[in-house]
């Protein structure tokens, strides 16, 4: 069974495929949840439509990506820290603390979307980066410096 798909289903296909499934998952998930149309002219030309909309308005996100990451990367984060002896930190700095520094800039940004495999326990520079889309990062700019 051929159908062409409404949205992207993985490991099957983007939106605006049309690819061949099994006759059961065909007509018993994919088209009862809206996922994907039976193949005709009419739902080809459709789709195409929907599909040039849809490319039109992720272009516009990734260049408002793009200049939001221009922004980023321009600023220095200077994060004050309380040390302790041999120059260690009490606390750390986290993708919540990065999250509010933007904030703090004008930029909105969710805490999750700042790629830290853990948070920075270290005094010293460093570059944080920010995932803004699947094809647009950043890089902010870190220096951790003792309080006081």
């Amino acid at each position: 069974m051929e159908v062409i798909l409404r949205s992207d289903v993985e490991h099957l296909g983007r939106r605006g495929d049309v690819v061949k499934v099994a006759s059961g998952y065909g007509r018993n998930y994919l088209l009862p949840q809206g996922l994907a149309m039976a193949v005709t002219d009419a739902n080809k030309a459709m789709i195409a439509k929907e599909k040039k909309a849809w490319e039109q308005k992720l272009a516009k996100e990734k260049a408002e990506c793009e200049a939001l990451a221009a922004r980023i990367q321009a600023l220095r984060f200077v994060a004050p820290r309380k040390v302790g002896e041999n120059d260690q930190l009490y606390g750390s700095v986290t993708a919540g603390d990065v999250a509010d520094f933007l904030k703090g800039k004008g930029i909105e940004i969710d805490k999750r979307k700042v790629q830290l495999d853990e948070p920075v326990k270290k005094l010293g520079e460093g570059e944080i980066k920010i995932k803004l889309h699947p094809e647009v990062s950043a890089t902010l700019k870190l220096l951790v410096t003792k309080e006081g």
